[in-house]
């Protein structure tokens, strides 16, 4: 090779090499500091006078590109200059002195999680930038990433763009069409492997990067859902704190829309009962106690069915965050009045149930009707023992950190604070379930009750991903019981319950499109309290993707 490459650049050592060209180490000589710079030698991929014009053309572009990206941000290299010789063509960068976040790896092992925080907090505004100039980087991995030895700053290099034009070629039309797709396999996504990438395909490379960080594992060592295509990674990383791990599966979702759509979702929802970053984000940070209004995460095709109405809790319920209400009694004053509410209830539960015994009849006349008023005749289930005995005696609430055995936070929520007793006009778990009949044929699909029990398998084997998306957009968007979306979700699940037995699950009811399932269950608490709870679920059937999905609890 020549001493100086553009009668300029002094090569001191060949920094690697590809299929697109080399990169190297230089000095300028016409600097009176002889700065040292990076040089990228680039070759087009065809030797043609035609796709040559178009790949210069590309090349001057894309340069004009990076030095717009390398003015916005002291992260990103400057381009300092580019030129072309002997039909190849040349970046001229600047040099940064560092490691790349492989060889800190290599050098001193696993980092810690608080280091892969302030890593992601100081990319994600760089990232943003970037996105803001429409332009996608395609190749984030833990070698395009350096720690700079003089600030500790994650600096962002090897934009893809540049090398995509090398790549161009004539099709079988005679059009100009790339033939390569930038990325690296295992870093990148299933669009951006098709050639179709998005700004969320840079935010799944960077929680890929985050998890070889935590775990030392490339990405063809780490294993798959089948069903899913979620990656399975947190038994490599049981240490890391729900927060952190739950950003990092919204990060790497499968599907582009479950992921977070923007740079800056991804850098508040780190932010989420954190300390303030180290770096600002060019706006004032958000306070961890501001709810993060994260958009909710949709399933993996469109969910066509309407969503069932809910019943609106009673007025004391509590926000849906993943503790329990503090410990308090009921003042005795009160009691009359739990008693005229109690009263109420069951009028108004015999009223209700008498219409849907009625309605039963009208709508199917050669049936005989089951009754299923449960008055005060009927054996009490659980819950309505405690509320009759509450009537006298006030139930005492649970510890700050554990669930009173009459509260559910199957997603972090709870029912009501006075225990109000089990709506009358459903039965009870002695009797038998009135299946509506239907006249349409049935297919193969799983019962309600094994969905059920597949949510909580799922929850226990912590693939806390895959059971929010088991939930329907509505219940995920619920702000009153999950006020910071999946975050309160994974807070409660992967943040104070080891795991959940469950001991009892019946169908309530169902026809080909709605079903209600009692689960009877308990909690074993990471404190090492096991805690019983009950849940009425409602079922929606997804007929697109063969699935049962939760539309709401009680």
């Amino acid at each position: 090779m020549q001493t100086l490459l553009n009668n300029r650049y002094r090569v001191i050592r060949t920094l690697g090499s590809g299929g697109f060209g080399e990169t190297f180490l230089a000095e300028d000589t016409q600097m009176p500091s002889n700065r040292r710079c990076v040089i990228k030698q680039l070759r087009p991929i065809q030797n043609n006078p035609q796709i040559y014009q178009l790949v210069q053309e590309r090349f001057q572009r894309e340069a004009a590109i990076l030095e717009d990206l390398g003015g916005i941000s002291n992260q990103i290299p400057t381009l300092y200059a580019y030129f072309q010789s002997d039909g190849q063509f040349y970046l001229v960068q600047e040099w940064i002195e560092g490691d790349t976040l492989t060889a800190k790896v290599h050098e001193q092992g696993l980092l810690s999680e608080s280091a892969v925080r302030e890593i992601l907090i100081h990319l994600l505004p760089v990232l943003e930038q970037v996105h803001n100039h429409r332009i996608v980087h395609r190749d984030i991995k833990p070698d395009n990433i350096i720690l700079r030895h003089r600030d500790h700053k994650a600096v962002l290099i090897d934009f893809g763009a540049v090398r995509e034009s090398m790549g161009t070629v004539m099709n079988s039309q005679g059009l100009p069409t790339s033939s390569i797709v930038i990325g690296t396999p295992g870093y990148m996504p299933s669009e951006q492997a098709v050639g179709r990438p998005v700004y969320s395909s840079d935010l799944y490379s960077l929680g890929i990067t985050a998890i070889y960080l935590l775990t030392g594992k490339q990405p063809h060592e780490l294993e798959t859902d089948s069903r899913s295509g979620e990656i399975i990674w947190h038994r490599h990383a049981l240490s890391i704190s729900p927060t952190l791990a739950g950003v990092i599966d919204r990060a790497i979702a499968y599907h582009p829309r479950d992921r977070f759509a923007t740079a800056r979702e991804m850098f508040d929802a780190l932010q989420f009962r954190s300390v303030a970053p180290t770096v600002p984000y060019n706006q004032p940070p958000v306070a961890p106690t501001v709810p993060y209004n994260q958009p909710p995460v949709a399933p993996t095709t469109p969910y066509n069915q309407p969503p069932v109405a809910s019943v609106q809790p009673h007025a004391t319920q509590q926000n849906t965050v993943a503790v329990s209400p503090g410990s308090s009694s009921q003042p005795t004053n009160q009691t009359s009045g739990r008693k005229g509410i109690l009263l109420g209830s069951l009028i108004a539960g015999g009223l209700i149930a008498t219409s849907v015994v009625i309605g039963f009849a009208l709508n199917r006349p050669n049936q005989s009707v089951v009754q299923s008023n449960v008055s005060s005749e009927s054996t009490p289930t659980p819950n309505e023992q405690s509320s009759t005995s509450s009537e006298s005696t006030p139930t005492p609430k649970g510890p700050q950190d554990t669930p009173s055995p009459t509260q559910s936070p199957i997603f972090s929520t709870f029912e009501p604070e006075d225990n109000a007793p089990v709506r009358s006009q459903l039965p009870s778990a002695t009797q038998s379930p009135q299946t509506p009949s239907s006249t349409e044929p049935q297919i193969d699909r799983p019962s309600p009750e094994e969905a059920v029990q597949n949510y909580y398998a799922t929850i226990n084997q912590g693939q806390y991903q895959a059971g929010w998306n088991q939930l329907s957009p509505s219940y995920q968007n619920n702000r009153r019981l999950h006020p910071n979306g999946y975050l309160s979700y994974i807070d409660w699940w992967g943040g104070k319950v080891q795991s959940v037995d469950v001991e009892q699950v019946n169908l309530v009811e169902a026809n080909t499109e709605l079903a209600t399932v009692d689960a009877q269950f308990k909690y074993v608490m990471k404190t090492g309290k096991v805690v019983p709870g009950s849940v009425r679920f409602f079922l929606l059937w997804d007929a697109q993707n063969n699935r049962w999905v939760i539309s709401d609890t009680k």
